[in-house]
């Protein structure tokens, strides 16, 4: 799941930059035609108007960031004037222009561009109305392309955070497991490695509180998620040799729900290995709107009441938390267990910075046709009666900012009722809300409904401007107008849903990946700090024992308690990330860890151990190469080998252009380099990079042998 999580918000950024290019084509296209008057016209607007065009895609496309100059923008201001006043392109393009300088901010100079449409358009308009609604689309043109290359810019910004965010998150849930460790733990080692022959049952009491409230933390941190639960609970069954068939539709982490679900499953599995006639078990949960459903199905049970007796307390358990567990055989003869609770709330989310600007822009662009269609009616009452239907389109217009709802249907239908009708009195003036409903449909739609219905509503315009008489470009505009406008719409509104969607994919790894260090953490408590307080625990009641008999080898033992109560110490600053020295296996641990969670294949070969010494910085760079890892590529897989003298960790999936090294690599080069060592970092073909750390080797002036030169990490 959190592989298909990852998959789709590297999918983000193209899609926002494919709507960003199409609806700016879509304009620039509809000037292109107004202006071709005649068969020379083409030769001279079309590479015109693509040039223009063309010049715009620097602030969509990155890889031409680099042409963000003024020199460029002065060539853009030059094609767009030569285009307007010398081949008879509408005014309208140069919206373009005003908001490349808008996106340059050069306000100042957007001002003056835009002081130039009525001045410009005043030779060409028949009256004040014309003047006044030629001069409103130029800027509503601006505002566009303004909104379209900020929403681009910031979906690319928030798909870079997404892994920052996760490692924050990671590094948050440290400190507070650092924090609630120390607290229980810490200041009971401390009072271990302060013993004394006198105290030696205090510290005993002391030592198994801390032993237990390990395995406590260890057991919290693990059942606060479902999933290792349903790991373990496929391998019993793998054991038993009853073929297993697992589903997992919920999110984790799931709290204390989690919890209680994970006691459900582990004990309807074991009732289903001990049965023991069973070939098939199916384990499936689902979770929708904060209710999580767990269901275990299986074929071995004969009848409901010997499947249920050993959940019966566990039902107790469930029913008061207000869900519900049930149990019975179906019509196919399988029992199934389902274990339905109400997970934690998630906190609201809050309308993101893009989402509030696509509102926003959106608005004006309607504020903008509705002064424009205020312009065209001629009589008070017309314009009377517009006004209620005018701000009811509106409404609806921005509804479609939100997520569908319950009414939706019954809300498309309003539109498109607004949209025709109203053509039989405000006739030309109302003539641009079919495209306004044209981008309803592709925002709320599938794409496979929506256009052929987009299709449609083209097709109806031109059949109006036909029957009207109106003449063959006014009838191509129409039909055209209704596309241009219905992209314009549609881009607003889908890029800011590609930014909220980005960040409900960066929140999703950044909760999968608080899971994989909680586990990671429970499995450290378990094997390191609980294997160090069990052991310190028998040599303290050892100690007490011969303390009557041998007062010397008791000394001896307290000795040894007192210093493995220190190495307790260690290992627990090394489960909570917190240990004052970076380690090399903790930080595989974490590496792999924020891999998986986002939906990274990772494979780690063994090839020697480096020296204690070098772990440091080893450390260092295997952090920046997963960091830089996951922030430039679109990796699957990914090797990390460790050597005696080496770190080398190679990813696919990075692009064919390798942004410069920021300062991470170029310090940790500086640091190799000054010790002695060697940092390379490339591609080496097929999309793979390679970062490699090389530790100089030094030889032995006696044998001759080569061996590692210590470093340091100061």
């Amino acid at each position: 799941m959190q592989g298909s999580l990852a998959a789709r918000a590297e999918v983000h950024p193209r899609t926002a930059r494919t709507i960003a290019i199409a609806v700016l084509g879509s304009l620039v296209s509809v000037y292109a035609l107004g202006a071709i008057s005649g068969p020379g016209k083409a030769a001279v607007v079309v590479p015109l108007t693509l040039a223009v065009l063309g010049l715009q895609f620097r602030y969509v496309l990155s890889s031409l960031r680099r042409f963000q100059t003024r020199g460029v923008t002065a060539l853009q201001a030059l094609l767009v004037y030569v285009a307007v006043l010398a081949s008879g392109v509408s005014v309208g393009i140069i919206g373009l222009l005003i908001g490349s300088l808008l996106l340059a901010s050069a306000w100042r100079t957007a001002l003056v561009a835009g002081l130039t449409v009525p001045v410009i358009h005043a030779t060409r308009a028949e009256s004040i109305p014309n003047l006044l609604d030629f001069t409103i689309t130029p800027v509503l043109i601006a505002l566009v392309t303004y909104g379209l290359s900020r929403l681009t810019d910031r979906i690319d910004e928030v798909h870079a955070a997404r892994v920052t965010l996760a490692l924050v998150a990671v590094e948050e849930e440290r400190l507070r497991m650092a924090a609630e460790l120390n607290e229980s733990v810490g200041r009971g080692l401390d009072t271990i490695a302060a013993a004394r022959p006198e105290n030696l049952e205090d510290v005993l009491a002391v030592a198994r509180r801390s032993l237990a409230t390990a395995r406590s933390a260890a057991a919290d941190l693990r059942s606060l998620s479902l999933t290792p639960e349903i790991s373990a609970a496929r391998g019993l069954l793998s054991a038993a040799e009853i073929e297993a068939t697992v589903r997992v539709g919920h999110e984790e982490p799931l709290g204390q729900a989690g919890a209680l679900l994970a006691t459900v499953l582990r004990e309807a599995v074991t009732d289903v290995v001990r049965q023991g006639t069973a070939r098939h078990c199916a384990i499936e949960t689902t979770e929708s709107e904060g209710l999580v459903v767990l269901r275990v199905t299986n074929d071995g049970v004969p009848t409901a009441a010997l499947g249920a007796e050993a959940l019966i307390p566990l039902a107790e358990q469930v029913e008061a938390v207000g869900g519900h567990l049930r149990t019975g055989l179906g019509p196919d003869g399988r029992f199934t267990v389902e274990a339905a609770i109400i997970s934690a709330p998630a906190p609201a989310a809050e309308a993101s910075r893009e989402h509030r600007l696509a509102a926003g822009l959106l608005a004006v662009v309607l504020a903008g046709f509705c002064a424009k269609a205020f312009l065209l009616l001629t009589t008070p009452w017309t314009l009377l009666a517009a006004v209620p239907c005018l701000t009811l389109v509106v409404l609806l217009q921005l509804r479609w900012t939100r997520p569908r709802g319950d009414h939706w249907v019954w809300l498309l239908l309003l539109q498109a009722v607004l949209s025709y009708v109203p053509l039989v009195w405000f006739g030309k003036a109302w003539g641009g809300l079919p495209g306004f409903l044209a981008g309803t449909l592709l925002v709320a739609l599938p794409a496979a409904v929506a256009w052929p219905l987009v299709v449609v509503v083209m097709t109806s315009m031109g059949l109006i401007a036909w029957s009207l008489d109106l003449g063959t470009p006014v009838i191509v505009n129409s039909v055209v107008s209704v596309l241009v406008t219905g992209l314009v719409v549609y881009g607003l509104v889908r890029l800011a849903q590609l930014a909220d969607e980005l960040r409900a994919a960066g929140a999703g790894v950044a909760r999968a990946a608080i899971v994989q260090e909680r586990l990671r953490a429970a499995r450290d408590l378990h094997d390191l700090l609980g294997h160090s307080l069990a052991a310190l625990l028998l040599k303290g009641e050892l100690a007490r024992r011969l303390f009557a008999v041998d007062r010397d080898r008791a000394q001896a033992e307290l000795a040894d308690v007192v210093e493995m109560a220190v190495r307790a110490r260690a290992d627990m600053e090394t489960v909570t990330g917190a240990a004052p020295r970076l380690e090399l296996e903790p930080e595989l641990a974490s590496a792999r860890s924020v891999l998986s969670a986002a939906g990274i294949d990772v494979r780690v070969v063994r090839d020697g151990a480096p020296p204690s010494a070098a772990e440091g910085v080893l450390s260092t760079v295997l952090r920046e190469a997963v960091t830089n890892m996951l922030r430039h590529s679109a990796a699957r897989h990914c090797e990390i080998t460790v050597g005696a003298d080496r770190l080398v960790v190679e990813n696919d999936g990075s692009p064919s252009e390798v942004t410069p090294p920021g300062s991470g690599i170029g310090n940790l080069t500086t640091r190799l380099g000054a010790l002695g060592g060697q940092l390379d970092a490339r591609l080496v073909g097929d999309g793979r990079f390679r970062v490699t750390a090389m530790l100089e080797p030094a030889a032995d002036p006696v044998t001759g042998s080569v061996t590692v030169a210590p470093m340091t990490t100061s």
